[in-house]
């Protein structure tokens, strides 16, 4: 089996199939990186998937990103150059780059900023580092596709950054509480609404681009070659 990670419920359900692991963060970095160890090892690739935030400006809310190297801000884990190469061919318009991946949200368009100038990354997500990590110490191979959400020049509004549980399901009563003590943000969060629909629709018609592997059609001979 192929083992997804990312980060919402709502992915997972889109992700998930008779072949496909799916496991979601939830923004609990350390949570996910030990479920990950538990089932890595019986896995014959490891894909982080789902959507992300955009670094590098032209990103537009629906555009794939094919990782060529997974950093956190230190060292860059590369992804491997098989799938990787499967993953941009069956994806329209995909654009390869580095995948930044950070344990807390990047909200605003001056953090946003601030990590595509330390990091040359164009986009930033809140799994793949981990997933990257666990993969080459298990000697996994590895690809990451993530889908833009929200355009590097956008923040997001507080009532978005506080929705989502750490089972990574909509925390609606928190969303909620931050629009009744903000009202003003109520169009900003329309607009993110909005973009992240386009997000999830391109996610579901990737998904179908790739096939019930997520495109890694020969992982299980690389995985034993790595062995």
């Amino acid at each position: 089996m192929i083992l997804a990670v990312t980060g919402l419920q709502r992915e997972r359900r889109i992700l998930a199939g008779p072949d496909v692991e799916v496991v979601v963060g939830g923004g609990d970095a350390a949570r996910l990186e030990v479920e990950l160890e538990r089932l890595a090892p019986a896995m014959q690739g490891v894909i982080s998937i789902g959507i992300a935030g955009a670094l590098a400006p032209g990103l537009r809310p629906g555009g794939w990103v094919v990782a060529t190297a997974v950093s956190n801000g230190g060292s860059a884990l590369p992804t491997d150059p098989g799938w990787t190469d499967r993953l941009v061919s069956r994806l329209p318009a995909a654009q390869r780059g580095v995948l930044l991946g950070v344990d807390a949200v990047a909200a605003t368009a001056a953090q946003k900023a601030e990590l595509r100038r330390i990091s040359m990354a164009i986009a930033v997500d809140m799994e793949s580092h981990v997933a990257a990590r666990v993969a080459h110490r298990h000697r996994r191979p590895f690809a990451a596709a993530r889908v833009v959400s929200d355009a590097a020049h956008r923040t997001l509004p507080p009532a978005a950054r506080v929705g989502m549980r750490r089972d990574g399901g909509l925390d609606l009563p928190a969303v909620l509480g931050s629009l009744l003590a903000a009202p003003w943000q109520l169009p900003a969060l329309i607009r993110t609404g909005l973009e992240a629909e386009t997000a999830f629709r391109a996610l579901l018609r990737g998904h179908r681009l790739l096939g019930p592997r997520l495109g890694g059609s020969d992982v299980g001979e690389l995985a034993a070659d790595m062995v």
